[in-house]
């Protein structure tokens, strides 16, 4: 077995350690933008969130803080929109481009260093709780990576496109709106070598099909053939759908399943305004009120899109805790009543 062999099975290896060390599910940080703008950014702008990056790196690094002290395992950098395209039509040059991209994952780790507060160094936090003990969890920074219709800024997202990431734990290929665009990523990740664990998160409409119309189980089987993806989910899609894509991809791979829906409104790209959706958007009791539920179905990663806000992220972390509770307790009944048979 070569070198890559055995790097890409540890990939995916390093992946579930850190679910299992987490107590069996990572908790996903939440919405960017809507955070920025509610410290004040102005997004209005095709590069987005990451128009940050250039004028307030300062503003990304307090919503990363915010998350993490909301109970996240996860902060995604604000690189969804960034390219060297983007920036450079702004008149970066190409050195400077490169070099805000990869100032998207150093902000990103300036604010888990903070959070750790020097106690720890790498993807742990190790923090003293009020009665003196100590808890330890992965705290891990993923690089967000976005289809080529995020760098167009219409909402198509149907295009390949690439990127390099510098320094991540984890390398979040986000929003894929088809199969064709989960095949070229497996072919980047392949030809470039990258050594970082890898998941995919598509995004769905109807609940049973990628954006594209792919259904979501042939998407689901491209992320499971490729080698270095250690997980496969659904993001930016609406909590009513999420459960049915949560089976589908179940019966195609093992790997460990990632969802972070928005709030089930609808982005409108001519106007870049969220308006109710058809099926009504989720409030936050709702949105989390399914966290169980996707918990059962096999979700291990879980977190908010869209319009979530860190508020929605500690709900999260609280009912992820209360349905591993349940689940414990329950399985404590069944071991007591085959106990009491015997």
């Amino acid at each position: 077995m070569g070198r890559g062999d055995t790097f890409v099975r540890d990939a995916a290896d390093t992946l579930r350690g850190w679910v299992r060390e987490s107590g069996g599910c990572l908790v996903v940080d939440g919405a960017m933008g809507t955070e920025l703008e509610a410290h004040g950014a102005d997004l209005q702008d095709e590069l987005w969130s990451a128009r940050c990056l250039v004028s307030a790196p300062h503003l990304i690094r307090k919503v990363h803080l915010d998350y993490l002290e909301a109970g996240a395992n996860i902060i995604t950098t604000a690189s969804y929109q960034a390219t060297l395209q983007g920036f450079q039509s702004r008149g970066l040059s190409r050195e400077q481009s490169e070099a805000l991209l990869r100032r998207g994952v150093q902000v990103a780790q300036e604010a888990r260093a903070i959070f750790l507060e020097g106690r720890s160094k790498g993807p742990y936090a190790a923090r003293e709780n009020n009665d003196g003990s100590t808890e330890r969890r992965p705290v891990l920074v993923a690089a967000s990576v976005g289809s080529y219709g995020a760098y167009l800024a219409d909402g198509s997202e149907y295009t390949k496109r690439s990127r390099n990431s510098t320094g991540p734990d984890l390398i979040a290929f986000e929003t894929i709106p088809n199969k064709l665009e989960a095949q070229a990523y497996c072919e980047l990740l392949e030809e470039n070598d990258i050594r970082i664990p890898a998941w995919f998160s598509f995004t769905s409409k109807d609940g049973a099909s990628a954006a594209s119309g792919d259904p979501i189980t042939h998407c689901a089987a491209v992320a499971d053939s490729c080698r270095r993806v250690a997980a496969v989910g659904v993001n930016c899609t609406a909590p009513r759908l999420i459960n049915g894509l949560l089976l589908g991809i179940r019966k195609v791979t093992s790997k460990p399943i990632v969802v972070y829906p928005n709030t089930g409104e609808t982005y409108v790209a001519e106007t870049k305004e969220w308006v109710d959706s058809a099926g009504g958007g989720a409030s936050a009791t709702d949105f989390v009120s399914c966290v169980g539920k996707w918990r059962q179905a096999g979700a291990s990663l879980v977190g908010g899109c869209c319009r979530t806000s860190p508020a929605t992220v500690r709900a999260i972390a609280r009912a992820l805790r209360d349905s591993d509770a349940a689940a414990a307790d329950i399985d404590g009944y069944d071991d007591f009543q085959a106990v009491a048979v015997l």
